[in-house]
């Protein structure tokens, strides 16, 4: 078992890094502003088409852009929803969505975190499934990615004050990058049996002589978006746990590897940027050690299982429950990993029939800021972020000015990393408390004592964090629950964009400093392990006010 499962994560790794090499070579020239080769007509086109001024923006108006972009997102996605009843491609006639869960789910899907309060086969039709879900998915990646580029842009230039322009480097990101590779995806996918069509549900006899009703829809073309956005949010309420989401073992592997795929290139995108391979490499070494060692705990964990079993008279102790036994333990455990130190949120086991100490690396790889490898863009971001405070750290035990590939690390930058840091944390514990505090929150239980602490902690966690995967046994299709969720989801996405773009503004005009004056040995061994002990130190601000409280007692106990 444990050669299966080093092999497992070792091929894994490698197929992720030889994908992700050439596409971060793609992704680093529109970061520099080149137009990919064929591409430049068919932009003017568009540009002129739809009167877009291409010229560059400060980093207010491109998070102006962006803020307005979302912002209507979530007012546009929030009326499909109500008037879904009336709308057309609806062959279940399903009815609009409460006041809400149309709030919850907008907000949900335009934050790309994608959490869902509702069963979406039985909830949404196929017109809210495509125009309203699937458009979100493109877009949320999209805003994700431009931020990025945006920062990435601040550290590479040396003499403008500009970070590019919000509605060309969207476009381009849709055009060029998303979309191809979701076509070949779906293309793949219904290959493989998932299913694409727009027929009415169909009504079957099963072999007990009981009448069901099959779900059909549109389901490759969301699912491609869904793990190539790092989105999550599934067609069917079991998400990629069903076989018309997720059929073959082959699909399960390539929906795990296209989750860290743009994650992955955007590292690389990063070191060529900035004129400096090593500097990619540093952050998917640290990346990839802190997820071999999630991945690893995890699997240990679930195959250990409970020795409870043995003494019920069971042949084995290893953890089955909650697990699609056509994918077992193992490639049930990385999946667990992938999708939450990715801020995706598909699942294909139930993360709440997981051992306690198996249900702990998940939420605690959220509570960190999904920066191990993490979302389209935002994970990113988020373990620059730490690559700051690690360098500001170094910089106080040399006694040197602190430095990041030149640019000098002032007050501004270290009062904006200590917001965008200390703001996911402060939303898992508040919300968490109101939760706890409140009979409109506790009725949502369904489980009592630690493991029912857990499953609300772990709600928060996916909420604030931007994951959207869940423990279960909370019911949150409540007023109190979706707007609590929906707070927590639009805060924890645009409360960190916001002083990301304001540290993209106040390094894009500081001149690049010589390297004698004594630049920070950022791709070091010891850089790459201080900048792991900084994450694992800011995850400690969840993890031990709220963390020891859940899953690890209910280790200690039971």
């Amino acid at each position: 078992m444990a050669a299966q499962a080093f092999l497992l994560v070792a091929s894994f790794l490698l197929v992720l890094f030889i994908l992700a090499r050439p596409l971060g070579s793609l992704l680093a020239k529109l970061i520099v502003g080149q137009a990919l080769p064929g591409t430049a007509t068919i932009e003017n086109i568009l540009w002129r088409g739809l009167g877009i001024d291409t010229r560059e923006m400060n980093w207010r108006h491109y998070l102006f852009a962006i803020l307005w972009l979302n912002i209507l997102g979530i007012v546009l996605l929030f009326a499909l929803l109500m008037l879904q009843g009336i709308l057309p491609m609806n062959p279940q006639n399903l009815p609009g969505l409460s006041w809400h869960l149309a709030l919850n789910t907008a907000v949900s899907f335009v934050t790309n975190t994608n959490w869902q309060s509702y069963s979406g086969e039985s909830t949404l039709s196929y017109f809210s499934q495509m125009v309203g879900l699937t458009v979100q998915n493109f877009l949320s990646a999209a805003t994700g990615i431009a931020v990025i580029f945006a920062l990435i842009r601040a550290f590479a230039r040396r003499s403008m004050d500009t970070l590019g322009n919000a509605w060309v480097d969207l476009t381009r990101i849709i055009l060029w990058v998303l979309l191809p590779i979701s076509l070949i995806l779906a293309l793949f996918f219904i290959q493989q049996g998932v299913l694409q069509n727009f027929l009415p549900y169909q009504s079957f006899t099963s072999l007990e002589g009981v009448k069901h009703l099959m779900p059909m829809g549109p389901v490759a073309s969301q699912e491609a978006i869904k793990m190539l956005g790092t989105n999550g949010g599934g067609f069917f309420n079991a998400n990629s746990a069903h076989p018309f989401e997720n059929p073959t073992a082959l699909t399960n592997i390539v929906q795990m590897l296209v989750i860290f795929l743009i994650p992955a290139a955007l590292c690389f995108a990063f070191g060529d940027a900035v004129a400096d391979r090593r500097q990619g490499h540093m952050l998917l070494w640290a990346m990839s050690l802190i997820f071999v060692v999630c991945a690893g705990v995890v699997m240990w964990a679930e195959v250990q299982g409970n020795p409870h079993f043995l003494t019920l008279g069971g042949d084995s102790a290893i953890n089955m429950e909650g697990k699609e036994s056509r994918f077992g333990i193992l490639a049930s455990s990385l999946y667990a990993v992938v999708t939450t130190a990715a801020s995706c949120g598909a699942v294909n086991a139930m993360h709440d029939s997981f051992t306690a100490l198996g249900g702990m690396i998940p939420m605690w790889l959220m509570q960190i800021g999904e920066v191990v490898f993490g979302g389209v863009g935002s994970g990113l971001y988020g373990m620059l972020l730490f690559v700051l405070l690690a360098v500001f750290i170094a910089g106080l035990m040399i006694g040197r000015t602190p430095e990041f590939i030149g640019k000098k690390i002032d007050v501004r930058e270290m009062k904006m990393t200590a917001l965008a840091i200390l703001i996911t944390p402060a939303l898992v514990l508040i919300g968490t408390a109101l939760a706890m505090m409140t009979d409109a929150g506790r009725s949502g239980m369904s489980n009592p004592g630690i493991h029912g602490f857990s499953e609300v902690l772990y709600a928060v966690s996916s909420a604030a964090n931007n994951n959207g995967s869940a423990f279960a046994g909370v019911s949150t299709n409540t007023p109190f629950w979706n707007c609590l969720l929906a707070f927590c989801m639009f805060f924890g996405r645009f409360g960190v964009i916001v002083p990301v773009m304001a540290i993209a503004g106040s390094l894009v005009g500081k001149k690049i400093q010589p390297a004698s004056t004594g630049t920070l040995p950022t791709h070091g061994a010891l850089f790459i392990g201080l900048l792991i002990g900084t994450v694992l130190l800011v995850g400690a601000l969840t993890f031990v006010p709220a963390l020891a409280l859940g899953p690890v007692a209910e280790y200690l106990l039971f």
